[in-house]
């Protein structure tokens, strides 16, 4: 993802009532309002995605069970219990458990994405008869988001033999442009949580969690609060997004700048990311894994890159200049490796909290930037194309494969 934001503020997301509230009331209500990323819901392919996984069924299900809460205590339980029942589904789904519900590739991450979607609509427009605060529909939104991402789930068994790795992906983005759009790194996360990988040390635990595409979040402390309880017991980490044409990168730096690019809300942000303790915020963070002997490898179909370029402010100086090498001492960010999207962002915020808690010299972790997921010959119009076709679905199974490859390389490194 070379540009990326997230949102749960506090008039928070939507789940679903089983008994429409009277028009007058909803329209009065301001939570009851869809985001921007609610209203891509009703969308052709968004319902031929549901459709044809499955998952069409998530968001009415889940508003029959909200509509039956007599309290908000009862409200937080059903958000937080149906949040994680869709992230575990869809894990199911990808890991090849249970049934696939339709035709759609089981390796496929959309259907998580607009099943959420529906869910979190459903509680923005709800209006229980016990009456419900600003407040507390935030954060009913915040918990169907946090369970339904996976956030809450990360857990290893205490066997001292086993290897600890987390890895992070993202919602789909750039919706606007092509609706039909997947996310490989969020692909990625789901094909890998709770999965072993063999290394030559012995087995490694992966597990995953999935980001949102849009600023606010990030700036409200979703990527610190979901890795801040595990990077002390990690042995790797990877933040993980789709990145640029053909190619897989390493990114050497990651830069405390966000450039602007419209998150899945079309807001944009341009500023200095926003972080606790700013006064002691560096311009730039490093990545810790083994980046030699990740280019080293011989990992999948993709070429791979030690990409060691940002873009700075040099010292003294008042233009942003590319800089091949990597940032010169004083400089100002501008881009990191990974752009100045959310991709640079959940990068440049891992490493950070790395470095502030005493990690890094002991933990490796940095960014991988996948290949751009790109659908087959002929069926690239997103006006007349299909949702899915056979070349798409390989190329997702083999940054997929790519990924899993890279980790294990990285293990053994690192052992």
């Amino acid at each position: 993802m070379t540009h990326i934001r997230v949102r749960i503020g506090a008039l928070g997301l939507a789940l679903l009532t089983g008994f429409a509230a009277p028009p007058a009331l909803a329209a009065e209500d301001p939570a009851a309002a869809p985001t921007v990323e609610e209203q891509r819901l009703d969308r052709a392919a968004p319902q031929e995605i549901l459709d044809r996984s499955g998952f069409a069924t998530v968001a009415p299900e889940f508003a029959r069970s909200l509509g039956r809460a007599r309290s908000y205590a009862q409200a937080e339980r059903v958000a937080e219990r149906q949040g994680a029942r869709l992230w575990q589904r869809a894990v199911d789904r990808a890991q090849g458990r249970g049934p696939a519900g339709g035709d759609l590739s089981r390796d496929d991450d959309r259907p998580l994405y607009w099943a959420r979607l529906g869910m979190t609509r459903e509680v923005r427009q709800w209006q229980p008869e016990f009456g419900l605060t600003e407040a507390q529909r935030a954060k009913l939104l915040a918990a169907l988001e946090r369970t339904s991402r996976g956030q809450d789930t990360i857990r290893y068994p205490h066997s001292k033999g086993v290897k600890r790795i987390l890895v992070t992906g993202f919602d789909p983005f750039t919706l606007d442009r092509d609706v039909r759009i997947s996310n490989p790194s969020g692909a990625t996360a789901l094909a890998l949580d709770g999965t072993v990988i063999r290394t030559a040390d012995g087995p490694a635990r992966v597990e995953t969690a999935v980001f949102p595409v849009r600023w606010q979040d990030f700036a409200e402390g979703t990527v610190e609060r979901t890795l801040r309880p595990h990077l002390p017991g990690l042995d790797l980490f990877t933040t993980v997004s789709q990145g640029r044409v053909g190619r897989i990168d390493i990114e050497r730096t990651n830069g405390a700048w966000r450039g602007g690019f419209p998150d899945n809300e079309n807001v944009s942000r341009t500023e200095t990311v926003p972080v606790n303790d700013p006064a002691s915020q560096p311009q730039w963070t490093s990545t810790t894994l083994p980046y030699k002997d990740i280019v080293a490898a011989s990992t999948g179909r993709f070429p791979v890159y030690d990409n060691t370029s940002v873009t700075e402010i040099p010292a003294g100086g008042t233009a942003p200049v590319v800089r091949p090498e990597g940032p010169t001492a004083g400089s100002t960010a501008r881009a990191g490796g990974g752009g100045d999207y959310l991709s640079n962002e959940i990068a440049y915020r891992a490493t950070l909290l790395r470095d502030r808690l005493g990690l890094g010299d002991s933990l490796p972790g940095g960014h991988v930037h996948t290949p751009v997921l790109q659908f087959g010959a002929g069926n690239t119009d997103p006006a007349s194309g299909k949702v899915t076709d056979p070349q798409f679905v390989q190329n997702r199974l083999d940054i997929i494969a790519q990924v899993r490859s890279i980790l294990s390389v990285a293990a053994d490194a690192t052992d």
